[in-house]
């Protein structure tokens, strides 16, 4: 299965690195590792995250949480397309 990011959730992820580089700029590198590491799993488990209920097709569209971190996806047949990312206290995207 193919991985794509959306321009959204590129810029959520530039987003979320410099907000964290801030304070930390290690601990924004190492979040962002991790995260991305994380989000490449999703071809090998599709189903790793959890329905978005509200979805329209709940079971194609789901978020993973990693940490204080969200990631939407929606799963396709070939291909599986991240959406956004966010922080947990952001609120939905």
């Amino acid at each position: 299965m193919k991985l794509v990011y959306t321009d959204e959730a590129i810029d959520d992820l530039k987003r979320l690195r410099e907000f964290i580089a801030v304070h930390s700029p290690s601990v924004a590198s190492r979040i962002a590792t991790e995260l991305v590491g994380k989000i490449e799993l999703l071809p090998d488990y599709p189903k790793m995250g959890a329905p978005v209920e509200m979805a329209p097709m709940p079971d194609s569209i789901r978020d993973m949480v990693f940490g204080k971190y969200v990631v939407r996806y929606s799963v396709h047949t070939s291909v599986i397309i991240i959406l956004r990312v966010w922080r947990g206290l952001e609120g939905e995207r």
